[in-house]
């Protein structure tokens, strides 16, 4: 088991976004996390990152990386995709030094491939598609090779197609890393393509924890809300 939440808790300005939540993420397993906008996905990973601090709850990993995954990639546009995706062994305290230019070059190299972008490390974020740099931030994530993977809603923006391959390389990563994995999501594709399991959040609280089947099917308010998109149901946007 890589993650485990337990009770976590946080506000923001007195309001609750998440009230009590757990859940536990295997090795080599994908949770999806969905819910309405302002649900708390995004939340849930800046917690696990570290990226905010909890109220109260636990966060406990097994040890190793924790790799975050952006939105919008999130690459910096003055640096090439080489010193993209090295970025983190070259100038990371715990890192640096440790590998020589040839090294580097192969690592760079093989996670390339890994994501089927071999080939342009030279080449800068401004002269890539925005699926081909959204690969390249998927490269960059597994460059310290870690046990937790994040993704934070990882097509958005992205056409049909583009999120069809996203998606191959999200479980393609998985299999290869056997890194327990959590995907923010609310695309039905992406929930049915990747996820082992999915966890649905409204107004604080789990309203549906199963897999992928039993949310298509499963007939409660929440789930038939969620997957038909309707207006109508217990869920309200803010």
């Amino acid at each position: 088991m890589s993650v485990e939440v337990k009770n976590l808790v946080k506000s923001f300005d007195n309001k609750t976004i998440l009230d009590n939540i757990s859940f536990k993420v295997d090795d080599g397993k994908i949770l999806s996390i969905v819910g309405f906008s302002g649900s708390g996905k995004s939340t849930v990973l800046k917690l696990i990152s570290g990226l905010l601090e909890k109220d109260s709850g636990e966060i406990i990993t097994t040890g190793g990386d924790i790799a975050m995954v952006f939105q919008y990639s999130a690459l910096f546009d003055s640096l090439n995709v080489f010193d993209n995706i090295s970025f983190a062994l070259q100038e990371r305290k715990d890192l640096r030094g440790k590998y020589t230019k040839k090294e580097l070059e192969k690592i760079v190299a093989e996670k390339l491939e890994l994501v089927g972008l071999s080939g342009i490390e030279k080449k800068f974020p401004s002269e890539l598609s925005g699926g081909m740099q959204k690969r390249v931030s998927f490269a960059r994530a597994i460059v310290t090779e870690p046990k937790i993977i994040l993704y934070d809603e990882p097509t958005a923006g992205l056409d049909p197609i583009s999120s069809t391959l996203i998606e191959d390389y999200i479980v393609r990563l998985k299999n290869e890393t056997n890194a327990a994995s959590i995907v923010v999501t609310h695309q039905m594709s992406t929930i049915r393509r990747t996820a082992d399991s999915v966890l649905m959040l409204y107004n604080g609280h789990v309203v549906f924890e199963g897999s992928p089947e039993e949310l298509c099917r499963e007939e409660t308010p929440y789930t038939r809300q969620f997957v038909e998109a309707a207006l109508d149901g217990p869920m309200k946007m803010n």
